[in-house]
């Protein structure tokens, strides 16, 4: 049986799933195109966003931002101090990988101070438009206001896979890890050390558990939402995989995901 099918057992009323590879080859269940709210999905559709300016030289990387001493790195890293929804700070900067909705806030001011436009007008024409993500919107704050499809973002997925708006080098640079050594916590799932973070998108690593599967690569990069979705991309494995439901996180998906994500990397072995 198609592991795709596997998610009408699950306990959401209403959800979509879908796979691609970096050729175009690709799958889905559900309804390919009804949005859904991905929340924190969102960091990593604006994350390209952010690529795209670095390599336009709008914005630099190691340029300050946020708190004093840091720099939009550590923002993209969650490495700046700044708390889960503060701007105060909880730890010095670099010093622990606080999960922080503020620091994607002060990047998208970043980002709009150096590009004289509102970020998601900026992200709009570098991300959506190219791409043709027309049914992708960032209403509100960067960090978690996204609304998508299962087409959309299994698009945004094939451009992780086979960039077409970025060099190698820095699609590359920001699926490996930044500031390697720190230790943190991955909401919902608890503390790792190291907790591997890329530039706006979370690095699998050696986690365990997880919420992607055991057979994913180390390499294997994404990013889950607290609405119950959830998007990663393994280059090693020439696979990415969306799902999205309208149920939020909870037990239910922590049980469910990796499996479901290893019972699809088996399925193309």
């Amino acid at each position: 049986m198609d592991p795709l099918h596997q998610i009408d057992e699950w306990p959401p009323a209403n959800a979509s799933a879908g796979w691609i590879t970096s050729t175009g080859r690709s799958g889905r269940i559900g309804a390919h195109d009804q949005p859904f709210a991905i929340a924190s999905i969102t960091k990593a559709l604006f994350s390209l966003g952010i690529l795209i300016a670095l390599e336009e030289g709008t914005i630099h990387l190691d340029q300050p931002a946020g708190p004093s001493g840091a720099s939009v790195r550590h923002l993209l890293a969650h490495a700046s101090g700044l708390g889960f929804d503060t701007q105060s700070t909880q730890a010095p900067v670099g010093a622990r990988r606080i999960y922080s909705n503020a620091g994607f806030d002060v990047l998208a001011a970043t980002l709009a101070e150096a590009a004289r436009m509102p970020a998601t007008q900026y992200w709009t024409q570098a991300v959506g438009e190219p791409l043709g993500l027309a049914d992708t919107t960032i209403p509100g704050s960067v960090a978690y206001s996204g609304i998508s499809t299962l087409d959309d973002l299994l698009l945004f997925c094939s451009e992780l896979l086979a960039p077409t708006l970025l060099s190698p080098a820095t699609m590359l640079a920001a699926r490996t890890s930044q500031f390697p050594e720190l230790v943190g916590v991955v909401p919902g799932f608890g503390r790792y050390d190291p907790n591997p973070w890329g530039l706006g998108f979370e690095v699998r690593g050696t986690k365990h558990p997880h919420w992607t599967g055991s057979t994913n690569s180390p390499s294997t990069f994404g990013h889950f939402g607290a609405s119950g979705t959830m998007l990663w991309v393994d280059p090693d494995q020439d696979l990415a995989l969306v799902y999205l439901s309208d149920l939020d996180f909870g037990p239910w998906s922590k049980e469910q995901w990796p499996r479901f994500s290893d019972e699809m990397l088996r399925s193309f072995t």
